[in-house]
């Protein structure tokens, strides 16, 4: 039986080719550190560097490729962002469909008098806009930030209007593009960002230990971390310029290597033509479980408002079990439970239990979306046979 990969919210399976040769080529070729020497070797890892930053930036229009620095994962560049930003006094707004890459740091951050307030998001993760603006305290409030796409329904956000709402009120606008980056058209310069946290792993389809953060000119953060960056060696304090002011240590460069190939399979093949791919099969998927009896949907359950990720249970059965019965014997990789978003469940009316969720990506075919369904509906008429004859044995 193949292996169906319905996890690619987690991360993307599998990767490209030219990701798995580029990671070859550096440990095998390259293999040097950038900045610190002057041979060939030191040089080519710092073209690597370079090259993926060039392409990002051309991927998420970026005029300055500078703006862009690189992290560990989305995780590490929103706290890189919310740390270097908020100080003692300021207020920040948020949404309830928040990953705890979010929520968790900004609830440090009030215990050292930072301000946070969580609007209430709808029960299918849309964002109500004048809520937002309501939340917003003139004089006060420094950000506001939201999720590009749930990574529980993958409900969209209405970016660019929250833009332009942010940039009307002087305050910062922080985007999670955790789930969209590489799966969604992103144009940072005409949704007016200011800041824009994404990973490499998803559906840019690099490898894990890689992302990044794009800080609109005009943003000075402070460093989130201080050390060697191979520049302005002579002095002991930060480099103040970018990116060097937030990239102290030797980089992940084997991993740079892989999702700088990631992002040229993407360039060439078209971020909308991924988008326009995945919501075929969100559709397909949505059409087919709505006419399951036992099938619960989240989300918007529109094509159109999400990107690839749904949301589901399963009437009599919780979700810990549907996964399992779907792996060992369907072969379909799930992920359940809360995806480390309790406060996005709490909206949804799932917690603590959680859900369901199927992530689609570039790899997928409508025939294993077919083929889910399929798995689905003897799941579902299972557990309403389990629980039948539990309700007359009891």
């Amino acid at each position: 039986m193949n292996t169906i990969y319905f996890d690619n919210a987690a991360t993307s399976w599998p990767k490209p080719a030219p990701v798995c040769a580029a990671l070859r080529d550096y440990l095998g070729d390259a293999g040097g550190n950038p900045g610190r020497s002057g041979h060939r070797m030191s040089v080519a890892a710092a073209r690597i560097i370079e090259n993926a930053r060039e392409g990002l930036a051309e991927l998420l229009n970026v005029s300055d490729p500078s703006r862009i620095v690189f992290t560990q994962n989305a995780t590490h560049a929103l706290n890189l962002a919310l740390y270097g930003l908020l100080q003692t006094g300021d207020h920040v707004v948020t949404t309830s469909i928040e990953h705890n890459s979010v929520m968790r740091p900004l609830r440090h951050l009030e215990s050292r008098g930072v301000e946070v307030t969580v609007v209430a998001s709808a029960s299918d993760g849309t964002l109500d806009v004048p809520s937002l603006q309501r939340a917003i305290r003139p004089g006060r409030t420094r950000l506001l930030v939201t999720t590009h796409a749930s990574n529980v329904v993958g409900t969209l956000s209405p970016v660019a209007e929250l833009a332009v709402m942010a940039r009307e009120r002087s305050i910062f606008y922080l985007v999670d593009a955790a789930q969209t980056a590489g799966a969604v058209p992103i144009d940072v310069q005409k949704m007016g960002v200011d800041m824009l946290a994404f990973t490499g792993h998803k559906a840019l389809l690099g490898p894990t230990g890689t992302g990044g953060l794009y800080i609109r000119e005009g943003i000075e953060l402070a460093p989130l971390m201080r050390g060697g960056t191979g520049s302005d060696s002579a002095r002991e304090i930060q480099p103040p310029f970018m990116p060097d002011a937030h990239e102290s240590g030797t980089l992940n460069l084997a991993g740079i290597a892989g999702l700088g190939a990631g992002v040229r399979f993407l360039s060439e093949l078209g971020v909308q033509t991924v988008r326009t791919h995945e919501r075929k099969l969100v559709a397909q998927f949505l059409t087919g479980a709505s006419e399951i009896s036992g099938i619960k949907l989240f989300g918007p359950r529109d094509a159109d408002l999400q990107c690839g990720v749904v949301s589901f249970n399963v009437a009599g059965a919780v979700p810990s079990e549907v996964g399992l019965l779907l792996d060992q014997s369907f072969s379909i990789m799930a992920r359940t439970g809360l995806h480390c978003s309790p406060s996005a469940h709490r909206t949804l009316g799932t917690f603590p239990e959680g859900t369901v969720r199927f992530s689609f990506g570039w790899f997928n075919t409508p025939a294993e979306v077919e083929m889910a369904l399929q798995a689905l509906q003897e799941i579902a008429a299972w557990s309403a046979k389990a629980a039948a004859v539990s309700g007359r044995d009891g």
